[in-house]
């Protein structure tokens, strides 16, 4: 079992591994800040106002859209997503990369989740709201997504998918969260760096961990 581990496919594979830890720095460098930003702070900035949808939301059938990709952030829907994935990456003999969906999943959630109280800020009058767990979710499982895709490209493009990807899903969940009217847009900013900060930085450690068994 041990020699299987040292031997699989790295969680970060080399070719995106500078570039991704940079970026999981500046990802921790923008999710702090934000943090200290909207400290109790529940109202939103200049930033948001342009994105906001107006009061009538998301009209149909783009409100059954955005609900269907909201699901996939829910308990249940994000449970089944990483099944699917991990039974995927079982079945390719890839465990550091089953590790990583299980623990970087886990983490950045687990992140979301305390930073919330912590910053206190509010949608609606009573919902904590930063960072986006949906988002960041998404955001994560993109970016696992883009790991495996890296191993198969030269260095420019490994590192253009992964960027493409974790900017797609980011953007696709965040505007169903802001249109569904449970997050701020600048909400949906921590939790793409929330990912950014946590995955890259999670893949590294299990590599370190697989080389050492």
């Amino acid at each position: 079992m041990r020699s299987a581990v040292r031997e699989a496919p790295p969680a970060l594979p080399a070719s995106v591994r500078t570039p991704a830890l940079v970026a999981s720095a500046l990802g921790l460098v923008v999710l702090v800040v934000l943090a200290i930003a909207f400290a109790g702070q529940s109202q939103p900035t200049a930033f948001d106002v342009p994105l906001l949808p107006g009061p009538d939301l998301l009209p149909d059938p783009w409100w059954y859209i955005a609900t269907g990709v909201d699901f996939l952030g829910e308990p249940v829907g994000s449970a089944i997503v990483v099944v699917l994935f991990v039974a995927g990456t079982l079945l390719a003999r890839r465990p550091r990369t089953t590790v990583l969906i299980l623990v970087g999943c886990g983490l950045t959630v687990a992140v979301t989740s305390v930073l919330k109280p912590i910053t206190g800020r509010l949608i609606h009058g009573s919902y904590l709201s930063y960072p986006s767990g949906h988002t960041a979710f998404a955001t994560a499982l993109a970016l696992i997504g883009a790991f495996l895709l890296a191993e198969r490209l030269g260095r420019a493009a490994a590192v253009a998918v992964a960027t493409a990807l974790a900017l797609v899903a980011a953007v696709v969940m965040a505007w169903a969260e802001v249109g569904l009217g449970a997050h701020y847009p600048t909400d949906t900013i921590g939790g793409f760096a929330a990912a950014l900060a946590v995955i890259p930085a999670t893949a590294f450690v299990i590599d370190r961990i697989a080389a050492r068994l």
